[in-house]
């Protein structure tokens, strides 16, 4: 089969399966983010996480993840909803409203990579959904899906930047698709936004300021000089990208793996202030929101308590 032809099969094959977005590009070196990186660690800029430490040069060649890799294709799938959660409830990121996207596109991925092999025989490649060495924003920036905004968010010009983004890293030569134009201009609504100034110049986040490293990253006491600028956040954080004005083109996903867990959305503060660890583990068994742990989440939302106590002092 053509080279050609087998990508816009693998298109289509990718809209088939729900992704919205799919994209080509060459497998090398990662040589504009290698010296970003080595940059932002060596700042500190990952606070605690230190498994970024880990790998740095896997996470720039993925040729060390696949041997013989050629190409990597990435995928977009949308999780914007237009469902909210109670005024009262602590706010939790849309993204995880639903079930863990890990294991939803995993096995889309996988399907994929199965019919890759059917078209051409044995295909040699492997799947990734943010759990390995992998820099996706980079691929998915290199593939023409979208770019980097000043809040370090990859931005679809059709679609905004509400998306898990999933790669096939594979040994077959496919022809690769094109960087698209940084639209951003002279924007800088999410800058603006922060609450923690985390975003500390354009295209630069300091992730050790970010409210959703604080709620699920960090695994001690969130810093006290905080107190008062997490926005009611108890998992994740939105802000940046419900100021962006590329947003006003996202629509309501189709997946219905990721549709919103209905104990979730109807959970009130006081729902949440009385949540035990069994409902926890009940309600969350296969929501992104169980990785902060139980003791994790009732930190969060003693912070939070705290918060609201000192304001209303």
């Amino acid at each position: 089969m053509q080279k050609d032809v087998l990508k816009e099969e693998i298109k289509r094959e990718a809209k088939r399966l729900g992704f919205d977005f799919c994209g080509f590009s060459k497998a090398e070196f990662l040589d504009e983010e290698a010296p970003r990186l080595e940059q932002w660690l060596k700042n500190g800029m990952h606070g605690k996480m230190h498994y970024m430490e880990n790998h740095f040069d896997k996470r720039l060649d993925p040729r060390m993840l696949v041997p013989g890799a050629k190409t990597v294709i990435s995928l977009l799938q949308n999780y914007y909803t237009e469902e909210k959660q109670p005024d009262d409830a602590p706010k939790v990121s849309i993204y995880a409203y639903g079930k863990d996207y890990h294991l939803v596109i995993k096995k889309k991925l996988k399907v994929l990579l199965g019919f890759i092999r059917e078209q051409i025989g044995n295909a040699n490649g492997r799947a990734f959904v943010d759990s390995a060495p992998v820099l996706d924003r980079a691929w998915a920036k290199r593939s023409g899906l979208g770019w980097t905004g000043k809040n370090t968010q990859l931005i679809n010009p059709k679609a905004g930047s509400y998306y898990f983004i999933g790669e096939l890293i594979i040994d077959v030569e496919l022809p690769p698709d094109y960087e698209i134009k940084d639209y951003c201009g002279t924007c800088n609504r999410c800058i603006e936004a922060c609450p923690t100034q985390a975003i500390i110049k354009p295209y630069m986040v300091d992730g050790s300021k970010c409210i959703s490293y604080f709620t699920i990253e960090l695994r001690e006491e969130i810093p006290v000089e905080y107190q008062k600028k997490m926005d009611g956040w108890a998992f994740g954080c939105d802000i940046c990208q419900q100021v962006c004005p590329w947003n006003r083109f996202s629509k309501p996903h189709n997946e219905p793996e990721l549709l919103p867990n209905k104990d979730i959305m109807k959970m009130g503060k006081e729902e949440w202030m009385d949540i035990n660890e069994d409902v926890f583990k009940s309600i969350f068994a296969s929501s992104p929101l169980k990785r902060t742990k139980w003791e994790g989440m009732k930190r969060n939302l003693r912070f939070l308590n705290a918060n609201h106590n000192n304001s209303a002092e």
